[in-house]
């Protein structure tokens, strides 16, 4: 078990996949990460070195130095400072906490569904997504 960026990392795992545990790295951008680091592939996390590991993670948290493109993060134009960014474990959940409730305090349509825990994204809403209550026909004694 390795300590990485807040989060347990498997260390009987190849690292690719290990890192996928972090919330906000998929397999695609472990690998970019890996290659951008010259890491091995055939490695388990468990013997990656200190400064291996001090790479991978200062590379996650600064890809545009790396030069990893900018269609490849996971937090574009953000609304606030209008950069690109890689949110990774902790600031995922932050960054959509705050869009919600941003969305909720303007009212818009899509923020309104999230406040009234309703479907938001189009999907009908007469027979699923009851939350629990049957309603069925009841049979004549």
């Amino acid at each position: 078990m390795r300590r990485v960026l807040n989060t347990n990392v498997d260390g009987g795992v190849k690292v690719m996949y290990a890192l996928t545990a972090i919330k906000g790295v998929g397999r695609r951008y472990a690998n970019l990460v890996l290659k951008k680091a010259d890491i091995d592939f055939s490695k388990r996390a468990g013997e990656l070195s200190h400064d291996e590991l001090e790479r991978i993670v200062e590379i996650i948290q600064n890809p545009l130095q790396y030069k990893i493109p900018q269609w490849f993060l996971n937090r574009q134009k953000d609304r606030t400072s209008g950069k690109y960014w890689q949110l990774v474990s902790n600031a995922v959940d932050n960054s959509l906490r705050e869009d919600l409730d941003r969305m909720k305090k303007v009212r818009v349509h899509r923020g309104m569904r999230h406040e009234w825990n309703l479907r938001v994204r189009g999907q009908h809403t007469k027979t699923t997504g009851r939350g629990g209550r049957t309603v069925g026909v009841t049979k004549k004694k």
